[in-house]
């Protein structure tokens, strides 16, 4: 149980701090802190989860990475339930503790967007339904490429964190004008619930696209790293053991 609470703090940590950010500090008069101050609000949530909880549950705290990681061979599959779950719900607190905050304020409307994603006329910068399933899925995949080149055994201990974190950064950085930025099932599913409507007819492709680029960045990583090679020579030398010995 210690590694789904986990998971379920640092999701809430990264919706409250990431899409809080987007909803109270991003405009806010004279000091807005911008697409810039929201991107790395989203990359800080990460870095410092992964310092406090990757130890006890690997701080996926997004169902695509769970994926990515299953796909990649680093993750059970029969944890990935649970930990999508504790996940979801996260970020759903997360987001009911920012609407509290948020509501606070006279004048406040869910109309306006609640950091949820969205294409077409929901997108920031009106980009289409095409061009929000392509950033979703490629940023994803690069996050997934990073994540599991960061967390490899072969690179310097200590560091993964950092790597992670600025690669989200990165992530935000490009693709909030798309979409306000998905690349987690999770996230996006928290605030569309509170808005409705719209960004839940819209959030299939938030949930279908991050996926997809898991997968795909499991895919390409364990191909260039040569870990299924590694895979399959070892499974070619189990059964080559377990064969019965014929010997006299």
């Amino acid at each position: 149980m210690h590694k789904y609470i986990a998971e379920f703090i640092g999701t809430f940590w990264l919706v409250l701090g990431g899409c809080g950010s987007a909803v109270l500090s991003a405009s806010f008069p004279e000091l807005g802190i911008g697409l810039l101050g929201v991107s790395l609000a989203f990359g800080l949530t990460v870095l410092t989860m992964a310092f406090a909880i990757g130890h006890i549950s690997g701080c996926h705290l997004n169902p695509a990475v769970s994926i990515g990681l299953w796909a990649g061979g680093r993750f059970p599959a029969r944890e990935l339930p649970w930990y999508i779950v504790a996940q979801v719900i996260g970020a759903l607190i997360g987001a009911g503790v920012l609407y509290l905050i948020a509501t606070g304020k006279p004048g406040f409307e869910l109309s306006s967007g609640f950091a949820a994603n969205g294409y077409g006329e929901h997108s920031p910068g009106g980009y289409d339904m095409i061009s929000a399933l392509l950033v979703e899925i490629v940023m994803t995949m690069m996050f997934l490429f990073v994540i599991l080149g960061a967390t490899d055994a072969r690179t310097p201990r200590g560091f993964a964190p950092l790597a992670i974190g600025l690669s989200l950064t990165l992530i935000h950085l490009v693709s909030i004008p798309v979409t306000n930025t998905s690349v987690n099932p999770a996230r996006s599913t928290g605030v569309a619930l509170f808005v409705g409507d719209w960004a839940v007819a819209q959030l299939w492709l938030f949930w279908v696209a991050p996926l997809l680029g898991g997968l795909l960045g499991a895919i390409f990583y364990r191909m260039v790293s040569g870990t299924w090679r590694d895979r399959e020579e070892a499974d070619q030398r189990r059964q080559q053991e377990s064969k019965p010995s014929h010997a006299a």
